[in-house]
């Protein structure tokens, strides 16, 4: 039995630290074999986010499920929401996003859901941390491998987006969006493309848009000191709206055609009354936060 090493990166839901002091390489080997082997996975979804040190650690998680036997679908450089699209298209045991998100720029993590995209339970994800820190592995006799499935990811993803609506409806409104040089950017180009073929006319004004770590407008924080920049955006640009991305783009805020910005609670009750209207008496899920509405 190995000696246990405590883990303080593991946080209530999700994996993040100080790199180099709480998160490492050799950590996120650990957590990614811990996670593939607690899961009995067979495959499971890798995708990072565009910190510099993101591409290196998730390498590690991947060879970490490869180790535990189980194979990895990479799909490079994508948004957590994009992980968790990618195991519910690709029938995965599991996925993790290597992700700090909107933590500063010394730190990096991981977001995991288990099969079907479900978030972990609380007996799930401290058995994965539990496996992590003793590192009593099972010793496979066949490793994993890692499967390329970044062009197939992200064109799922799309296709999966724009189900969500009537593309013979939508008015080619002005929009400022702002990805924070976060990993959302790609993402909106291919969004941008395939909105063209389907001869949607778009208007999209880009700022912070190209995936940068080193952040030089600073980290993806929506929510707070970056705010400005979208609302300036939008009314130097005269446009109908904004919206503003975190750095793996699982969260994002939005400012109307004044520049100002909307609080989440407005966004969750305009979302709630559109998939009510679609589907009657249906349950909505929310931030307990998120109450005024």
């Amino acid at each position: 039995m190995n000696s246990i090493k405590k883990l303080t990166c593991f946080k209530t839901y999700d994996v993040r630290g100080k790199l180099g002091e709480e998160f490492n390489n050799d950590i996120a080997y650990k957590v990614g074999r811990a996670t593939a082997q607690s899961q009995k996975a067979t495959t499971v979804v890798v995708g990072f986010d565009a910190r510099a040190t993101s591409p290196n650690s998730a390498h590690a998680v991947a060879k970490g499920i490869c180790d535990a036997g189980a194979d990895v679908l990479d799909i490079g450089l994508a948004g957590t929401e994009e992980v968790y699209a990618s195991v519910l298209e690709f029938g995965a045991c599991a996925g993790v996003a290597i992700t700090a998100s909107h933590n500063p720029i010394n730190y990096n993590g991981m977001k995991i859901v288990s099969r079907g995209s479900q978030p972990l339970s609380d007996d799930e994800f401290q058995a994965i941390k539990d496996l992590a820190e003793v590192c009593n592995f099972i010793e496979v006799r066949k490793k994993g491998a890692v499967i390329n499935k970044k062009e197939m990811a992200r064109a799922a993803y799309i296709e999966k987006i724009l189900e969500f609506v009537d593309c013979s409806k939508l008015k080619p409104l002005k929009i400022v969006i702002n990805s924070g040089n976060g990993a959302a950017g790609p993402t909106l180009d291919a969004l941008n493309k395939k909105l063209c073929k389907k001869g949607v006319e778009t208007n999209f004004v880009y700022i912070h848009h190209n995936p940068d770590p080193t952040f030089p407008n600073g980290i993806p924080n929506p929510l707070l000191e970056n705010r400005s920049s979208t609302a300036n955006a939008v009314i130097e640009q005269k446009a109908d709206f904004g919206v503003a991305f975190d750095g793996d783009f699982d969260r994002c805020f939005f400012f109307d055609h004044t520049g100002g910005f909307i609080p989440s609670e407005y966004v969750v009750g305009v979302l709630a009354e559109v998939f009510l209207s679609k589907e009657n008496g249906a349950t909505i899920i929310h931030d307990p936060r998120v109450i005024w509405n």
